[in-house]
């Protein structure tokens, strides 16, 4: 442009000459940045899953591409097919509840199943400690529990917070068993309970062999171990919400107890003494519950209450079969009155019979069972046609328990 003559003129431009910039008002800017905001991206594509169940329990999940309006929609055949384990096979059991989802209860439930981990395999980290002396720590547990009037979540959280812990460490001494155990129990009684027992009781039942100040310096070293995740659900937690979930009926509140006391509490009889086996931490809590459930019910009741399949209970449901055996030989535990506790609330109070000596018969039971076993394979065998079996070799006899 010339400004001697006014007029515009055209000129030659050079490609080395960086072109003019044009100012655009504001609110034209802004009105064209927001046309631009509305308009989709061609590159950017969103994806969803389209889940597609399966009887089997595997659910295959599809990556389809979600075409816009714009677009022409995409072959899905263009897209990875991936298969994902469907960790919710089990079915909420919860009927709906008022004050909660029932969905999101379950699921929760089910989560700390992962989260909290538990394995047997932590004695081998401890070569001076054996499965008995688990066996007589917690049974001692379960009877300080009962002198306390400790409710059985009590007592159950102690073993999880004990077994949970020894598996972090290594080289433990024998004669810190009874320091880590009481401690345990300690916390336990501060979550669960309302009124817990003081420190210096718990000190006093030791006979001197614990003081406050170890109890105390003990429950820091546990808490920071565990990462203060002192909420799991215990096999007893799940043998309650079974059992009630089993009795519960239309318009009846669910935090109110509706089954039968005294088959709960055969039931907890049969949990305590198998959880004294180290073997039990072989299995989820929820399915110890549910082979224990098993025992005094059927299986389909127990895949009503639990979601289980006989698959995932049947192991533990044969591994329980001689504990079982010890118990029906005994007469069936009684409700026991406590002080300052309500009748209602009885069958929740942690108690405790010869539970070591329980443990020992169920040795015999088991071994007599795995020999008549033995025998009738052998009287069956087509190699054992003669009178007089053949005894077994050195290394297949029985030792003395």
């Amino acid at each position: 442009m010339s400004r001697r003559s006014g007029r515009i003129t055209l000129q030659a431009r050079d490609s080395n000459t960086p072109e003019p910039t044009v100012r655009i008002p504001l609110k034209k800017r802004k009105t064209e940045l927001s046309k631009k905001n509305l308009q989709p991206a061609a590159k950017k594509q969103s994806y969803e899953i389209q889940k597609c169940w399966l009887e089997d329990g595997a659910s295959p999940c599809v990556l389809i591409e979600t075409p816009h309006k714009e677009l022409e929609p995409s072959d899905p055949s263009s897209f990875k097919q991936y298969r994902f384990k469907n960790l919710f096979i089990k079915a909420s059991p919860i009927p709906c509840l008022s004050w909660a989802s029932s969905d999101d209860v379950w699921i929760k439930m089910l989560n700390k199943e992962l989260k909290y981990i538990h394995d047997k395999s932590y004695l081998q980290r401890h070569p001076k400690l054996q499965p008995k002396m688990r066996a007589i720590l917690l049974d001692w547990l379960l009877e300080v529990s009962e002198v306390y009037s400790l409710h059985r979540q009590t007592a159950y959280l102690a073993q999880d917070y004990f077994d949970r812990y020894m598996l972090t460490q290594e080289n433990v001494s024998k004669d810190l068993l009874q320091l880590i155990g009481i401690t345990a129990l300690f916390i336990a009684s501060k979550i669960e309970e309302i009124y817990p027992p003081k420190i210096y009781e718990f000190a006093y039942v030791t006979d001197g062999a614990c003081d406050m100040w170890d109890i105390q310096r003990t429950e820091l070293q546990i808490l920071k171990t565990l990462d203060w995740n002192l909420c799991p659900e215990t096999p007893i937690s799940w043998l309650k919400l079974y059992a009630q979930v089993e009795a519960q009926k239309d318009g009846e509140n669910f935090l109110e107890p509706q089954f039968c006391q005294e088959t709960y509490i055969q039931i907890t009889q049969l949990l305590d003494l198998c959880m004294m086996d180290i073997s039990s931490l072989d299995y989820s809590y929820s399915v110890l519950a549910a082979a224990a459930f098993c025992h005094f019910s059927s299986f389909d009741i127990v895949h009503k209450v639990s979601g289980l399949t006989l698959d995932s209970v049947v192991s533990c449901y044969r591994w329980m079969s001689p504990f079982m055996e010890t118990l029906r030989s005994e007469a069936k535990p009684q409700l026991k009155n406590f002080s300052k506790v309500k009748s209602d609330d009885r069958h929740n109070i942690q108690t405790h019979v010869a539970y070591l000596e329980l443990l020992v018969r169920k040795t015999f039971v088991y071994i007599n069972d795995v020999k008549f076993a033995s025998f009738k394979q052998c009287q069956w065998s087509p190699v054992a046609v003669a009178t007089v079996l053949t005894p077994p070799s050195s290394a297949e006899k029985f030792a003395n328990p």
